[in-house]
């Protein structure tokens, strides 16, 4: 059975929709986040969810925390210490479960869990694929790794967010996202050059795109992005580009830590790299399709006819 109280450390664009599920399923939910005025808003407006005072605090109140944060470091910091508030490990007591749904390295929470096993408490990590449409309609997919026993307890708390994948071991969820962001990155980055090339050749690109989703070119990109969010330019999906570029950068790490070299994946990476840099901070994804245009064409263009 779940806890009466469950602690989420993070509520941005997928934290604040994931919290109103767990809401809407009967979880009494704790919030923590650095800004309090968006914890402070989400309180308000669901029943059953409170605000802590610090993350000492949430971590004392709760016997299952969730963290939906940036990146391995924060949660480290958040979890182990470095936050001016104290951290969860300061107030949890043995027994305890940290469930970390951000997109973090999977050594960094190997290590983490073995740390946090020192204090008697469990760690699993579930990072989820979907966005921000399915984080709000609770249909994530949720990548779960960690000890089978672990998951059974806290399987019902992520059932409320979306359908779970067992992945394996402590740190495999994690691993799964990151290479599953950039299967999904390195489709979206062959759309985008074939998109291209087809107006070039004169060929339409809806046409194009047409084609490919009734043939074996159909991909996620081609599904739910081109005509929505890229062919039109609106480029605002939801999803920043620089959280491709990370996710994908891990999948990177991951492979060069294992001495493989992969060649795509080391390409779709040093690409994202150079397209976040020269797109800036906030850039959605699909504006990756502005950075190539410019790159190989030498000019951009206004929104397709």
């Amino acid at each position: 059975m779940a806890p009466a109280l469950i602690g989420l450390v993070g509520v941005g664009n997928m934290g604040a929709p994931m919290a109103r599920r767990l809401a809407k399923a009967g979880h009494g939910l704790i919030l923590y986040d650095l800004n309090r005025e968006a914890a402070g808003a989400l309180s308000g407006e669901e029943v059953g969810i409170a605000v802590a005072d610090s993350l000492r605090d949430l971590g004392a109140r709760c016997g299952v925390v969730i963290t939906m944060l940036p990146n391995a470091d924060i949660v480290r910091a958040v979890v182990i210490g470095g936050e001016d508030a104290g951290s969860l490990a300061q107030g949890m007591t043995r027994g305890g479960v940290v469930i970390d749904m951000s997109s973090s390295a999977p050594t960094a929470t190997q290590s983490l869990g073995r740390e946090l096993a020192d204090l008697g408490i469990d760690l699993v990590d579930a990072p989820v694929s979907g966005g921000v449409p399915r984080a709000r309609d609770g249909t994530l997919t949720i990548m779960a790794g960690g000890a089978p026993k672990t998951l059974d307890r806290i399987e019902p708390i992520l059932a409320a967010m979306g359908t779970v994948q067992r992945t394996g071991g402590l740190g495999s969820g994690h691993a799964m996202k990151a290479l599953n962001n950039y299967v999904s990155a390195a489709g979206l980055i062959a759309v985008c050059e074939a998109l291209i090339v087809a107006r070039r050749f004169g060929l339409d690109p809806r046409t194009l795109n047409a084609v490919l989703n009734v043939s074996t070119g159909r991909n996620n990109t081609t599904d739910k992005k081109v005509e929505q969010f890229i062919l039109n330019r609106a480029f605002d999906s939801g999803f920043a580009l620089d959280l491709m570029r990370k996710d994908v950068g891990i999948a990177h790490d991951l492979a060069a830590g294992l001495d493989l070299d992969a060649p795509w994946l080391k390409g779709c990476a040093d690409l994202l790299d150079q397209a976040s840099r020269a797109l800036g901070a906030g850039a959605d994804h699909t504006a990756a399709f502005a950075y190539l245009e410019q790159r190989l064409t030498g000019a951009s263009r206004g929104p397709e006819g």
